[in-house]
């Protein structure tokens, strides 16, 4: 959905600083343990990135959508541009960059912003203001369980919806990737917009090979 806000997608190779970490090793309780200077670091670094893109046409298209039906919002990534581009999300499922709580007493603080140092990949996380704990970012790790409150705003809203759009998403995330498998159980229509073949292209009624930013809009405009 990002993408074409120039916003890597999280399995697309990183660039320069970072080209030389997994993402998916950052992105654990496990990576955490090893280099929390590190992780959060990294974090800081993906929080910038956000916070210099802009929304692009597709999630222009889905705030205007959004504006004139019943049009819910769930979704797996951490950014904020949903928001940014004036929409309403029911569900951020994997957390948000935007949104850090303390790795020991679970509360959630925003800390002041960090001047970043392309230069320096390792930044201390900041201290919790109620404990004193460290600060860890707000996005779920492998191996972590969604926010239960998020993931069940997102089967409510598919479990009640007449279709259900599947936008750029590489359905091998569970348990995420079993919703369109559970729209169709309901009797909901299921779209897919992606411009390649996924792990759920064969959940999919109606398969559209184009990406976010040029098939939403197309579709947005012929609704309305």
């Amino acid at each position: 959905m990002s993408a074409e806000s120039g916003i890597p997608t999280f399995r697309d190779a990183q660039t320069g600083l970072w080209s030389t970490f997994e993402p998916a090793d950052l992105a654990s309780p496990e990576g955490w343990a090893r280099d929390s200077d590190l992780v959060w670091g990294w974090y800081q670094w993906r929080a910038k990135l956000v916070q210099q893109s802009e929304p692009n046409a597709g999630h222009r298209a889905l705030t205007t959508w959004q504006q004139s039906a019943h049009l819910d919002i769930a979704t797996q990534n951490v950014d904020d541009l949903h928001e940014r581009a004036g929409s309403t999300v029911v569900a951020h499922v994997h957390g948000s960059l935007f949104d850090p709580r303390c790795s020991e007493c679970g509360v959630h603080s925003q800390p002041e912003p960090e001047e970043l140092d392309e230069a320096v990949d390792r930044i201390p996380p900041p201290p919790c203001p109620e404990c004193g704990g460290p600060m860890r970012p707000g996005a779920v790790w492998f191996g972590e369980p969604l926010p239960e409150a998020e993931w069940g705003r997102a089967v409510s809203t598919v479990e009640n919806a007449d279709l259900v759009l599947v936008v750029g998403t590489s359905g091998v995330v569970f348990p995420f990737a079993g919703l369109p498998a559970m729209a169709r159980s309901v009797g909901a229509k299921v779209v897919e917009i992606n411009p390649v073949e996924t792990d759920i292209s064969d959940m999919a009624d109606h398969r559209w090979r184009t990406t976010a930013a040029i098939g939403l809009p197309a579709l947005v405009h012929s609704l309305i």
